[in-house]
């Protein structure tokens, strides 16, 4: 319950300016089909070319339905929209620990919390398939009830086991997060992707703003109970999710129900010279061998060092990401018990994440040889996010400590925007997806390991601060890898250009 939704989208494929065929994400094939067969039959809904050697250029329509791209587009963001709106969700801990549930801190921390992780892990592989096969729209509807299930037991189920059950249900509509994000990309064309995702991308954004700013509103000013900011919760949920119901039924996906041009071909569009009718043309479509095609893109998109590197820090960052935001409520609830101050946890989550997303804008402006520099910049900013965890443990001050996450947060986003930037630069739509769904399982995993032999009660069960230190500690260690390897790359460009030169015409 505390893993904002804006991570995803700030990891989604037209936010990093991808290309390429929506359909294959390979390389427009150079033979040309015969421009005439016998049989005719209706077109495609949106796959006529405007000649017969070209590719076709997808509608700007909705696949299926008819309707127009905004449809779809606008029903997304409003499920989006409401999905966010959770103004309980910064006092999660202190509703747990309260009299409500009446937790203990060892049960909250230890016992409860580590459950979300297990099975974000468990369900993000067979979901990634699942919401491809289904064709997006099912997945999207299991995430809203999964959402609506979470949110209703935080109201009545009591005891450890339940709240155990709920954070499963959580740890569901975690994993199926992936659904809302790709869903607009089967619907529209691939000239508004970037368009749509800005879209998408700032309905969740807005919704978690507007859900922290009424949460701290509400608790701070109205005086409000933990327990209504919790029905309000429910209520925007159950809202998106009779919202979904309305969305389009997507007619394709990227893996399962794509139409390529190799196993298509392309159809065609051929002038008739005499009466000037266009007359259409396209063979039965096969199914693409899926599973087959995912492995062949996952050797090959690994097969690069620069991919390689940014794909290691991005699954190594991002588990330390979920443990510091997964936990920070409990180190704030230590440093700083709400049951006898006023906490403002809801002012600090909007902070964050109205400037992360500043700084996310501007880092999209900045022109740098991230190729050259982009080891050592990661090393540099790892370093000073291991500080704000560091400071965030040992200076027991809960004003430094909402500084701190919030220096966290921002360096963190800004970072995973570079990071996706570079991986992204040269893959298909598809693709990137599949290095997106593989590094977050990576990261899930290590995180899994992190809580079982750290967090978890099964474990050594340490106490918050240990924690933390830790956490300052991991984060530290990437800095150190990366620094490393940076140097080292920046050492081998500066002898192989140093040869060059006196390998050089001139230098002889």
């Amino acid at each position: 319950l505390r893993v904002p939704r804006g991570l995803p989208a700030l990891l989604s494929p037209a936010a990093a300016g991808v290309g390429g065929d929506p359909g294959t994400g390979r390389p427009d094939p150079t033979a040309t089909p015969p421009r005439h067969r016998p049989a005719r039959s209706p077109p495609l809904p949106g796959m006529a070319g405007p000649r017969g050697d070209r590719p076709a250029r997808r509608s700007t329509r909705a696949g299926g339905g008819g309707c127009c791209w905004a449809l779809p587009t606008g029903l997304l963001c409003a499920y989006g929209f409401f999905c966010s709106v959770r103004p309980s969700e910064p006092f999660l801990t202190r509703y747990l620990l309260g009299p409500h549930k009446n937790l203990s801190e060892t049960q909250v921390f230890n016992e409860i919390y580590p459950v979300w992780t297990y099975s974000y892990l468990a369900l993000l592989f067979p979901v990634f398939l699942a919401t491809d096969y289904l064709r997006y729209k099912p997945v999207v509807l299991l995430q809203g009830l999964s959402l609506i299930v979470t949110w209703f037991m935080l109201l009545y189920a009591q005891g450890l086991r339940a709240v155990q059950v709920l954070e499963f249900f959580y740890g569901m509509g975690t994993a199926t997060d992936i659904a809302y994000y790709s869903y607009i990309y089967s619907i529209v064309d691939v000239n508004l992707y970037q368009k749509v995702t800005s879209y998408c991308r700032s309905a969740t954004l807005v919704g978690y703003m507007v859900g922290s700013v009424a949460g701290q509103v509400l608790v701070s000013v109205a005086g409000w109970s933990l327990f209504s900011l919790n029905v309000i919760s429910l209520t925007s949920i159950s809202v998106a999710f009779g919202m979904a119901w309305f969305l389009p039924m997507p007619q394709k996906s990227l893996f399962f129900h794509h139409v390529s041009s190799q196993q298509l071909g392309w159809e065609m569009k051929v002038m008739d010279c005499k009466s000037g009718s266009a007359v259409q043309d396209h063979p039965s479509v096969q199914r693409a061998p899926a599973l087959r095609d995912l492995w062949q893109d996952f050797l090959q998109c690994y097969s690069s060092r620069t991919m390689l590197c940014w794909s290691v820090w991005w699954a190594l960052s991002t588990c330390g990401y979920f443990q510091v935001i997964n936990y920070a409520q409990g180190l704030w609830e230590m440093v700083q018990p709400s049951q006898s101050t006023e906490i403002y946890n809801g002012a600090v989550e909007a902070a964050s994440t109205l400037l992360g997303a500043v700084a996310v804008f501007v880092v999209g402006h900045i022109k740098a040889s991230w190729a050259k520099w982009g080891e050592v910049t990661l090393a540099l900013f790892s370093f000073l996010i291991a500080a704000a965890v560091y400071i965030m443990d040992t200076v027991r001050d809960i004003c430094v400590c909402y500084a701190s996450y919030v220096i966290f947060r921002i360096i963190y986003m800004l970072l995973i925007t570079i990071a996706t930037f570079q991986i992204a630069t040269n893959l298909s739509v598809e693709r990137y997806a599949l290095v997106f769904g593989v590094n977050t399982f990576i990261a899930l995993a290590l995180q899994t390991l992190l809580t079982l032999i750290v967090v978890d009660a099964s474990g050594l069960g340490l106490d918050i601060f240990t924690q933390f230190m830790i956490y300052a500690s991991y984060f530290a260690a990437i800095s150190l890898v990366f620094l490393g390897s940076g140097i080292y790359s920046i050492v081998k460009a500066y002898r192989r250009q140093e040869q060059m030169q006196s390998s050089s015409p001139e230098s002889q």
